[in-house]
């Protein structure tokens, strides 16, 4: 019975502390890491928000860019930080890749790591240059086979989203081509463009562009269901590829142990951000659907991720120094 109610007292000093805690967080500035240079969607994404979390949670939210090692030095960094609440991240979908395609990562994504929300998703699209036939994905994938291996991709270079992409759908298609890597999705566009490639899966923000201007066609988009971005492709899974989704996505990270009070905190002020009718108009003229979800949804989010990617890069036997 002295056990259970010493338990039963450090249990509600605990919570007793959590909650004042909460109500005093925060009193000082808190820092938004970037895993990303300045410019681009995911700095874009903060600096959106950015402004509304400041007034929402009453001190300057500072927006602090850390590039580096595929996202890691950012990671690393919110990983290790004290969890209370002051250090936390935005997320590319390279947190859950990175530990299956480098060795010694020094973060783990589910471990070190606890889910604010989902911020916002990034869907590909399929695009073709203009000499090859093929209207739809069953008929590229006819064309593919045709080639006999010497069917050529593009991808914005080892182990990015669109890189996987077309692992996935090797995969899932049986076919076999050329993956080509260039040092960047811009490159690998305008190498499409130019036809020196055939194919290639485009982040939708850059390759919308060249698909109004006829320098590429779109066969179809890699979310699960049809996109507000392009609502008139159909995805692949649609083509007859059940289950193919491959999407970019950025989200939010404290450290591990971060009180509940906190995160969900943090959770409210970001979902109301993504809310905000003038940052969901801005994100979606970037090609990016805004999303905010539950804590407990982006950690399955992130676990399924993980497996998911695991096993492509395991199948397709990736390897990254």
């Amino acid at each position: 019975m002295r056990i259970s109610w010493m338990a039963a007292v450090l249990c509600g000093w605990m919570t007793c502390a959590g909650a004042v805690q909460a109500q005093d967080y925060p009193n000082r500035p808190v820092r938004m890491l970037v895993a990303v240079p300045p410019g681009g969607p995911a700095d874009t994404l903060a600096r959106l928000v950015g402004p509304h979390l400041t007034t929402a949670l009453g001190q300057t939210v500072v927006i602090d860019n850390r590039p580096g090692a595929n996202g890691g030095i950012a990671y690393e960094t919110t990983a290790r930080a004290t969890p209370d609440g002051y250090t936390f991240v935005l997320v590319a979908a390279g947190v859950v890749i990175n530990p299956s395609l480098y060795q010694n990562v020094p973060y783990h994504p589910i471990r070190d790591f606890a889910p604010i929300t989902l911020g916002v998703t990034v869907p590909n699209i399929l695009v073709v240059h203009p000499s090859v036939a093929a209207k739809s994905v069953q008929e590229l994938v006819t064309a593919i086979k045709a080639k006999q291996g010497g069917f050529s991709f593009a991808s914005a270079g080892n182990g990015t989203s669109g890189h996987l992409a077309l692992e996935q759908f090797r995969l899932s298609t049986g076919t076999s081509f050329v993956h080509v890597p260039y040092k960047g999705g811009g490159p690998a566009l305008q190498e499409t463009v130019a036809g020196q490639v055939q194919a290639l899966f485009s982040i939708a923000l850059a390759a919308t562009p060249q698909v109004k201007a006829g320098k590429v066609r779109a066969l179809a988009i890699t979310s699960a269901k049809r996109s507000p971005v392009a609502p008139e492709l159909p995805t692949v899974a649609e083509s007859g590829y059940p289950g193919f989704e491959v999407i970019g996505w950025f989200g939010w990270l404290a450290p591990a142990k971060t009180g509940k009070p906190i995160v969900d905190r943090l959770n409210r002020e970001l979902v109301k951000s993504l809310s905000n009718t003038e940052v969901k108009e801005r994100l979606l003229s970037l090609a990016t659907v805004p999303v905010g979800d539950k804590p407990e949804e982006f950690g399955s989010f992130i676990r399924s991720e993980y497996d998911k990617w695991g096993k492509v890069i395991k199948a397709a036997n990736i390897q990254i120094q």
